[in-house]
């Protein structure tokens, strides 16, 4: 349509033309800004391609650093390790040895006379001079491997550091093999004869012997009157070859370990200072090694953490590789390592503190001891609760230990039966008695001892063998038994069984020896080639496959000299437990005492009813299988007729357990939540005066309040008042 021409039609005109002009600007601008955004938009694309070349660029370098570095790194790691080690070694003269080869005893003043004069006395009061044959072939030949060899002073400092400890009342056992010397019997540093079994005449006039010869325990022979005078002849003897001991050459450095009582143990490394010299008495380190199992965790651990996939069998592969690796430093828990005056340890190897505290009055040795034990002489000072079981039983009763006969037939029979304790399988929950019997007293020896049902001293020493071994019964006899390859006569219980045997075989006495010590030890495993040479000296001397498969999978066993030292002590104690069982229990008790719990032990009711609880548990830790221990001594007491006493605020000791009137009194430690410090303040506070309420005995003890409500709760301060205020009505 055409506009018209009129003036209001001109202005309208003008006004649209206007105002499409300025919408053409508009959208210029508009389009103009989105083009300067699409420029910008691709210059930023432009350096974002030029950020990626150079950061691919910048990648490609840094791997070529990391290359350069790993190339760089492995061959500085190789100058350092293997060849810069290689040029010391080369630079070092000929001949000079980190640890200096020989023995270096420390110095006693005719030692060797000393021990020699010694030996002979004990012999000559025992048997009579002149000796029979038997016992001065022996002692010669003990004596002469001794003497030659330097081992002089290391035999009496050993007899030195038991006579202290007998000194002072507390027995030492032996352990390991020093059982087997002879020597070492007459100079009192063991009780175990290793003669052949026989009599002896202890009349002074008379001193008549007879020798057995053959494998046996002289305790097992019967009775005898001496066909001399008349007398009643004592036996003796358990058939342990020296050769055990120091080898058939004597020249092995013997290892004398010696169990003292847990209380006296730091008296005795005092002592062992003063002998010869703080200076040159030192703790004997260890180095502790990857096991198996850590070793695996470890090569898992890797896989794991480098999101590696591996097949179980090469896990197990390597960590077979990784096994024995070193691992940390450590301390012996009794080991001593003599330097004689005159040495420096330094010459032998470093020293350190441990844990690295500069503070610490002890010093280790940096090298694990195996390391020196032929350069060094090393005492075995342990701690051990037996010595202080003895120690106690002494006390309530008086009596002389050595006096106890170790053939004792009800004694012997509780290792079979309940019969000698006077009670039924079913009171006490088992079908022996040994329980609280060192070494026999556990769930599994118990089994051990319910499967073999023994009747001789003999057949005890040889399941404590099997129960002190690894693989020895487990895993390794108990089968061929079963399967009727072996009895229990033949299987191998003690490291001489193997020894004896092949040599009853016909092979060579050294060679013996060698494989004995390869077993014991856990070699065949460790060193597959020299055990397939062992295997085939073996077979040609006709020893059955079970026999050899027998000996491959031992990983530990003990000497008989050490099997038959337990069983004496384990002998000792039944003793008391059939004939004087109010000391024994307390003697238990007392040992104990940190984990007797008064609420619950005291009452044998509930002590059956904690025991089957911890019986329900999978595997118990050290606190409750000292818990478990305790409940079952407690329910055999009620069984046998022997009650408990409560805690009594002037009747109760500290921590020991009493005879009181045919009962036994609970000790102040009894009392759960009872600290140290509140025991010895009571104690100390009752010798000055008695309380005369609860009020004095808070104020004086420094007891707390609910300690106090649980003294009421049971009636240890039934007799006292809440006050010190005294009432007139």
């Amino acid at each position: 349509m055409r506009l018209k021409k009129t003036l209001f039609g001109n202005y309208r005109a003008k006004e649209v033309e206007a105002c499409i002009e300025s919408l053409e600007e508009g959208f210029d601008r508009e389009i103009q800004k989105k083009n300067e955004k699409i420029e910008s938009l691709r210059k930023k694309i432009d350096s974002m391609k030029n950020q990626e070349k150079e950061i691919g660029e910048a990648v490609v370098y840094a791997k070529s650093l990391v290359i350069e570095a790993h190339e760089k790194a492995e061959k500085e790691a190789k100058e350092v390790i293997i060849t810069n080690t290689n040029k010391i070694a080369d630079m070092v003269e000929n001949g000079i040895k980190p640890i200096p080869e020989g023995f270096y005893p420390p110095k006693m003043e005719n030692a060797e006379e000393i021990v020699r004069t010694m030996t002979y006395e004990k012999a000559y009061r025992i048997y009579g001079d002149p000796l029979p044959e038997i016992v001065s072939k022996r002692l010669e030949r003990e004596l002469d491997a001794i003497i030659n060899n330097g081992f002089s002073v290391l035999y009496l400092s050993a007899q030195k550091l038991v006579k202290k400890s007998l000194d002072n009342g507390y027995l030492v056992g032996s352990r390991g093999s020093v059982g087997s010397s002879l020597v070492a019997f007459m100079m009192g540093i063991t009780e175990v004869n290793a003669l052949y079994p026989h009599y002896i005449c202890d009349n002074p006039e008379c001193k008549y012997s007879e020798f057995i010869e053959r494998e046996g325990v002289g305790i097992d022979l019967p009775d005898k009157i001496c066909p001399k005078c008349g007398a009643k002849l004592r036996k003796d003897g358990y058939s342990i070859p020296f050769e055990v001991f120091m080898g058939f050459k004597g020249d092995k450095v013997p290892d004398i370990d010696l169990n003292f009582s847990g209380e006296y143990q730091s008296e005795i490394h005092r002592y062992c200072e003063e002998l010869f010299g703080k200076e040159n008495v030192f703790k004997a380190g260890t180095i502790s090694t990857l096991a198996e199992k850590n070793a695996e965790a470890y090569v898992r651990k890797y896989f794991e953490d480098n999101n590696l996939n591996a097949v179980r069998a090469e896990i197990i592969r390597l960590g077979r590789l990784c096994q024995g690796a070193k691992k940390t430093t450590g301390q012996h828990p009794g080991g001593m390592v003599i330097v004689p005056q005159g040495n420096s340890i330094y010459e032998f190897c470093p020293v350190q503190r441990p844990a690295n505290d500069e503070t610490s009055e002890s010093t280790t040795t940096h090298y694990d001891y195996h390391v020196m034990d032929e350069q060094l002489v090393k005492l075995d000072i342990l701690g051990h609760d037996d010595p202080t079981t003895i120690k106690l039983l002494q006390e309530y009763t008086n009596m002389e230990i050595k006096d106890i006969p170790l053939a004792d037939k009800d004694t012997l029979k509780i290792f079979s039966s309940t019969e000698s304790l006077g009670v039924t399988p079913e009171q006490i929950g088992t079908e022996i008695g040994t329980y609280g019997i060192p070494e026999f007293g556990t769930g599994f020896v118990r089994q051990m001892l319910i499967d073999t049902r023994p009747t001789t001293f003999a057949e005890l020493v040889r399941i404590s063998g099997l129960s002190h071994g690894t693989n020895v019964w487990l895993n390794n006899a108990q089968e061929f038994v079963r399967n009727g390859q072996a009895t229990l006569s033949q299987i191998i219980t003690v490291r001489d069984d193997i020894m004896n045997y092949l040599i009853d075989q016909g092979l060579d006495n050294s060679d013996a020896f060698k494989i004995m010590e390869f077993v014991r030890k856990g070699k065949p495993k460790k060193e597959p080639e020299n055990w397939e040479k062992f295997s085939t000296m073996m077979k040609e001397k006709n020893v059955p496959d079970w026999y050899i498969e027998s000996c491959r999978r031992i990983e530990y066993m003990f000497p008989k000299g050490h099997a038959v030292a337990y069983v004496m002590m384990a002998m000792r104690i039944a003793y008391f437990k059939v004939h004087q069982p109010l000391a024994f229990y307390a003697a238990f008790l007392s040992r104990k005492a940190d984990d007797f719990d008064m609420e619950v032990m005291s009452r044998g009711i509930l002590a059956k009813q904690k025991l089957e609880e911890l019986s329900k548990e999978p595997k118990l830790d050290p606190k409750k299988k000292n818990e478990q221990a305790i409940c079952e001594i407690v329910v055999e007491m009620e069984a046998r007729g022997i009650e408990l006493l409560p805690v009594d605020i002037y009747l109760s000791e500290g921590r020991k357990f009493t005879i009181e009137n045919g009962k036994i009194r609970i000790p102040l430690i009894g009392i759960n939540g009872l600290g140290g410090a509140v025991i010895d303040a009571i104690v100390k506070e009752r010798e000055e005066g008695k309380f005369i309420s609860v009020e004095d005995l808070k104020r004086r003890t420094k007891m707390s309040q609910p300690v106090v409500d649980k003294l009421k709760n049971i009636g240890a301060i039934s007799s006292l008042s809440e006050t010190n205020q005294i009432s007139l009505f």
